[in-house]
């Protein structure tokens, strides 16, 4: 009995990482919205239609339930390994910023919260099993396709998933900043990256 589940908990596991595989973003500089600075090209990419969430989050539209999925591919040309220590905000031409969603608080939330999704909940006196109750985005691909990486190295690509409690606004662009010198620490300058063509 115990073979068998075995069995089917690895065969779960890889039938989840070869969809995973599936998922495969353009270059960076291919997408219309990207920025190119000191040989490091970063593109960012809203995810709202239904046809761009389905090939990422399959049958889950998280532009739907308000949280705005924003794809981000970094191409590393500048001949050395980067650091990354990936921080975003989400910009509108008001100059108004928002930080992003933890993946693990999109899973969990309910379509209700709007920005105030972090506020801490009263501790009880007496302590409770934790309760996990999943949202209409308790999927895996919210958590499995965010964007982790530590590490670029040269010549290559990474991308994952950012996630903002908020509505694609005109003209609004995402800010980047902690990408470094993986040998030499120093920092490289930030990044904002439009969503779509820069105006002339």
């Amino acid at each position: 009995m115990r073979r068998v589940a075995l069995i089917v908990l690895l065969s779960i596991a890889v039938a989840a990482a070869a969809d995973k595989a599936r998922f495969a973003p353009k270059p960076a500089s291919s997408y219309p919205g990207h920025q190119t600075m000191n040989n490091i090209t970063i593109a960012a990419v809203p995810y709202i239609s239904e046809e761009q969430a389905k090939s990422a989050f399959d049958k889950k539209n998280p532009y739907k339930y308000g949280i705005l999925p924003i794809l981000v591919v970094i191409k590393n040309d500048t001949g050395k390994a980067l650091r990354l220590k990936l921080e975003t905000e989400l910009v509108d031409v008001q100059n108004h910023r928002l930080d992003p969603m933890p993946p693990g608080d999109v899973v969990l939330f309910d379509g209700a919260l709007n920005k105030n999704y972090s506020i801490p909940q009263p501790i009880s006196p007496i302590p409770l099993p934790p309760r996990h109750k999943g949202g209409p985005l308790d999927t895996w691909e919210i958590e499995g396709r965010a964007f982790t990486a530590k590490l670029v190295p040269e010549d290559e690509s990474v991308f994952g998933f950012v996630y903002f409690n908020s509505a694609l606004r005109p003209d609004s662009h995402l800010y980047v900043n902690g990408i470094a010198d993986a040998a030499s620490g120093k920092d490289f300058f930030y990044f904002e990256v439009p969503f779509e063509d820069p105006k002339p």
